[in-house]
């Protein structure tokens, strides 16, 4: 051993030759630093995606979607894109409700559309408190994605429209968890994340920690600039949330940690009563 604790070559090993030498690989020699940049550079430039599915009957659960896709644009290396869900009741019917034409430039989705979505967000008006049957029958249409579980582990969320302040701004959404649950996805609620905006009482507003929501009245109630407001930030929260999971993806961010936290009851001997034990368990 040499004074800097290295080995001695051997007299009898012949000097290494260019051929026994690696080639000059400048991404390979490049610092970390520049390697983890062109890694990100490579994925923001493929925008990750968050698809806005709603249905809507008389235009309100529309103009949340819009407004909602400008959030999600407003949050880099993120896109957000418009769908409606096909309608199922037959056109006279439609006429009798005095439902208007729908624009033409907005496509209707296709159930395997939904697998390219990095995120989704889902939005349709309330009957008796629970989504309308034109999203549920798109709900059921999905039965070969949920065999084979391809839209498990996809962030996703819920707003709403309801023709009362008692019609169902929350259960509407939360009744909608089951649709997420059985498919595997991940319920992305708001909470209270908009702020001050959360707890005005000065004017009706619709929405509530599990989404954004309008209230429509007898159809003829436009959504106000709170209403709105609300649904943009829910676009720009959930794209958030996207772009985050996007960046855990190429590995270049710091690895999570899980906390799991449980609590157990016992009762010792002697005692009157049950004693509560903590245990804070964390593994990273």
């Amino acid at each position: 051993m040499g004074k800097g604790g290295g080995c001695i070559f051997s007299k009898k090993r012949s000097a290494i030759e260019a051929s026994d030498q690696d080639l000059a690989d400048p991404v390979r020699d490049a610092p970390v630093q520049n390697q983890i940049e062109n890694s990100l550079f490579q994925e923001e430039s493929k925008k990750l995606k968050v698809f806005i599915v709603f249905y809507s009957m008389y235009g309100h659960v529309e103009c949340l979607a819009k407004r909602m896709k400008k959030g999600v644009d407003s949050i880099d290396g993120v896109e957000g894109f418009l769908y409606r869900v096909p309608e199922t009741l037959p056109m006279d019917v439609l006429e009798q409700m005095r439902v208007p034409q729908k624009e033409d430039e907005l496509p209707f989705v296709s159930v395997d559309d939904l697998v390219e979505a990095d995120g989704l967000l889902f939005g349709f008006p309330t009957r008796f408190g629970s989504m309308a049957s034109q999203m549920k029958a798109f709900f059921d249409s999905t039965a070969h994605l949920w065999e084979q579980q391809r839209l498990a582990g996809v962030p996703a969320g819920f707003f709403v429209s309801t023709g009362t302040q008692g019609g169902g701004q929350e259960t509407t959404a939360w009744t909608a968890i089951t649709q997420l649950a059985h498919h595997g996805m991940v319920y992305v609620p708001i909470g209270y994340t908009f702020g001050s905006g959360m707890f005005k009482m000065d004017s009706i507003r619709g929405g509530s920690p599990y989404g954004a929501g309008v209230y429509s009245g007898d159809g003829t109630r436009e959504p106000s600039e709170t209403e709105l407001a609300l649904a943009e930030h829910q676009g720009r929260y959930m794209a958030g949330i996207v772009r985050r999971l996007g960046v855990l993806h190429t590995g270049c961010a710091k690895e999570p940690k899980l906390v799991f936290i449980f609590q157990t009851f016992y009762v010792p001997l002697g005692s009157s009563g049950p004693s509560k034990l903590v245990h804070h368990l964390e593994e990273t």
